[in-house]
């Protein structure tokens, strides 16, 4: 029943529903929202708030987008489902012609499946297929780096680092995969000599590993240029161009997981073009459909969906029940339009030159441990943990939507979100810390 939330649905609220990593026996407080607009979340109570999290990253042009709105009810008229096995339909047709026109040449096969997390999935599967049909057996693993994140279903799990993430508890049960430190080397690394640099201090130990188990490695996989919540590092596209190189040199398939940094949200379209490399296998997700629906795309090269389609299997073995789902393809479709348009180019671009200004003079802070910033991204690092609950009533006191983790308060705007709102939220992390 639609209506504003009342005392009695947070009661039910904080005694029965698990929200995200959230102890149901010591719940974090939640705020009601009645609804959102543009760049701002309307709390029950009437409390306007600036969103910094754009929806944990998916939402680039607005809550209640009118063309993104209008594609979701026009698709609504039609169905808002159909099974995928079988059938095609328009919504899914044009959204891979314009995933296939936005990405490099060479990648041009495309699985449409439920969520980020399960894009990844999907990329393992595809390696480990296409190795086998290669008659490969033997590469089985997967090589990875530190503090990386790839999403909560298993698969992701087992390449996300069990030492240093959320993931530890679940070390043994998942399946062993190689890791790699991850790369040290900044991203704004000035030096004259960085390439000589990331080369001894990051590709030496990646390439001896690459060179001890390739026969063993099926693929490697990562979050290009920019870490999600694995600590949010950002490294020196070098060490992606090097590994790429490698990577082929060995019969390793490049897997990238663009899932939080795809669609614009680096500067760049796709985070690997900082780096001029283009992957054997891409995942996408999160901003597909800005924000709207759940769906995500895995896209590969002729090469390898050939390779797996002639194997032994015959097919590429997964299937679900919303995959290729018309609704979700419907308004991802109307977003990708929104982003071939190009706006989001200089919209990005004003964003971190705003964050470098507004921002940048906390480097010096006492607190401040770490200030990255890349496009439209900003991480403040705190030299301690935060107590999450307690900043976020400064922030909501503030006007602005943040949500922080462990020693890590950050922004992901919107690419909608004009300098006034940009400066609520900077203001909140200022007053914060």
């Amino acid at each position: 029943m639609s209506g504003p939330v009342t005392q009695e649905d947070l009661d039910f609220d904080r005694a029965h529903i698990w929200h995200p990593y959230t102890s149901l026996t010591k719940p974090l407080k939640v705020y009601p929202v009645e609804r959102a607009e543009g760049c701002i979340i309307t709390l029950s109570d009437g409390t306007k708030l600036v969103d910094g999290m754009a929806s944990w990253w998916c939402v680039q042009h607005g809550y209640n987008n009118p063309i993104l709105n209008k594609a979701a009810t026009d698709q609504l008229s039609k169905m808002s489902h159909i099974m995928f096995g079988g059938l095609a339909h328009k919504p899914s047709i044009e959204l891979c012609k314009k995933l296939v026109e936005l990405t490099p040449a060479g990648l041009e096969c495309v699985l449409l499946a439920d969520s980020g997390s399960i894009s990844i999935d999907v990329g393992l599967k595809m390696a480990l297929q296409y190795q086998n049909s290669k008659g490969r057996k033997d590469k089985s693993k997967f090589l990875t780096i530190r503090h990386g994140y790839h999403g909560d279903a298993f698969g992701g799990l087992s390449v996300s680092d069990t030492t240093n993430s959320m993931h530890h508890i679940f070390q043994g049960f998942l399946p062993k995969n190689i890791f790699c430190k991850a790369p040290e080397t900044r991203f704004d690394n000035q030096d004259p000599n960085v390439e000589q640099i990331v080369e001894e201090i990051d590709v030496k130990p990646f390439k001896e590993i690459i060179e001890k188990r390739h026969e063993e490695i099926a693929g490697f996989i990562l979050e290009p240029i920019v870490q999600g919540a694995g600590g949010l590092r950002v490294s020196h596209p070098y060490f992606l161009k090097r590994a790429s190189e490698i990577c082929k040199k060995y019969d390793v398939l490049l897997i990238l997981d663009e899932v939080a940094t795809g669609l614009g949200r680096t500067g760049k379209l796709f985070a690997f073009e900082h780096a001029n490399i283009v992957p054997d296998i891409l995942c996408l997700g999160k901003s597909l459909t800005g924000g709207y629906l759940t769906l995500s795309a895995t896209i590969t090269s002729r090469e390898i969906g050939n390779e797996i389609s002639d194997g032994p299997a015959g097919c590429f073995m997964h299937g679900q029940t919303y995959m290729g789902n018309p609704l979700a393809c419907a308004v991802g479709n109307a977003n990708l339009g929104i982003i071939m348009e190009g706006k989001w180019k200089n919209q990005v671009k004003q964003i971190e030159t705003q964050l470098l200004e507004e921002l940048g003079p906390l480097k010096d802070h006492p607190k401040v441990a770490d200030l990255r910033i890349l496009g439209a991204i900003g991480i403040v690092q705190l030299k301690e943990n935060v107590n999450v609950e307690e900043i976020q009533k400064k922030f909501v006191a503030a006007g602005a939507w943040i949500r922080p983790f462990r020693n890590l308060v950050y922004i992901y705007p919107q690419y909608t979100t004009n300098p006034e709102e940009l400066t609520v939220l900077t203001n909140a992390i200022k007053s914060s810390i």
